[in-house]
């Protein structure tokens, strides 16, 4: 029986098939995102590991720091950046995060990886999109929304719908409009506004009720708070989006990448190995999400 499950790309960073040692790279630039977060683009030393290394939307990697550990995070940078540029977006939140948080440019850090299932752009050509996220959720999206501008003619409607907690809290927003530009519609909105706020306050969710979807040809990729993600499911199956085409990213938990810890099991499956990127069918049973 074909597995219902996103296929891994094939390990292709300095050790393939055994992606147990870190490969090293140097900070080359930080981008400060919003308070505690920022995105740290990372070059590998070795040229070789440079050229051969290869991600696709939604995959992350074990980022290592020596003496504290290491942090399983997503790649938000374009898959085909001509520099060879890896970029991670990362919240400040843990030990090692926030040792991270307090690296500079020109510091080296250890990455494993690629890891984990990635967003299936080809199984979705020729659909209309609606991609979900609030918060951190957006970063594992924007390698996504960076596939489907270089391809966009291969894609129907695409709808982001993003949230943040206020206005400070959005992401990228110096991209927003070349995003626009390649005719990717964006609805935005925040829990708090402020004087200057005049656009939406409210939940991601709510915005399925702004627009028209078909369900016959219509896929979704959500990723963020998993509250958020609970109610943009049902919000897709009441609308009779099948579940199959509903994708999630969960990123709990995840400790080792390789499904040895057990950390991120949910069900049968392991986060890290099976996932992070599961189409919502494979993981009903295991998921508290009311049917319509």
């Amino acid at each position: 029986m074909t597995s219902l499950l996103p296929q891994s790309a094939p390990p292709t960073a300095g050790h393939p098939g055994k992606l147990i040692q870190p490969d090293w790279a140097e900070i080359v630039r930080i981008t400060p995102e919003t308070e505690g977060i920022s995105t740290f683009w990372l070059r590998f030393i070795d040229p070789q590991v440079r050229e051969r290394y290869r991600f696709q939307p939604g995959q992350f990697n074990m980022l290592y720091l020596p003496g504290y550990g290491e942090a399983a995070i997503s790649m938000s940078s374009d898959p085909e950046d001509e520099e060879r540029l890896v970029g991670h977006t990362v919240r400040f939140v843990g030990t090692v995060t926030k040792n991270i948080g307090r690296l500079k440019v020109g510091d080296v850090i250890g990455v494993r990886g690629p890891f984990g299932t990635s967003w299936p752009m080809k199984q979705i050509e020729g659909r209309d999109l609606v991609l979900a996220c609030g918060g951190i959720g957006l970063p594992p999206l924007r390698p996504a929304i960076y596939h489907i501008i270089r391809n966009r003619e291969k894609y129907g409607k695409v709808t982001l719908l993003y949230g943040a907690r206020t206005p400070k809290d959005l992401m990228y927003p110096e991209e927003h409009e070349e995003w626009k530009s390649h005719d990717i519609s964006m609805e935005i909105s925040v829990d708090r506004g402020d004087e200057n706020w005049d656009g939406r306050v409210g939940v991601v969710p709510m915005w399925f009720y702004n627009f028209r979807i078909d369900p016959r040809n219509t896929a979704v990729l959500t990723c963020g708070p998993e509250i958020m993600i609970r109610f943009v499911i049902y919000e897709g199956l009441a609308r009779r989006i099948p579940a199959e085409r509903i994708f999630v990213s969960l990123e709990r938990n995840m400790k080792c990448g390789q499904g040895s810890c057990g950390h991120c099991q949910i069900g049968p499956y392991f986060i890290c190995k099976d996932g992070p990127v599961f189409p919502f069918s494979v993981l009903q049973r295991y998921v508290n999400v009311e049917e319509y």
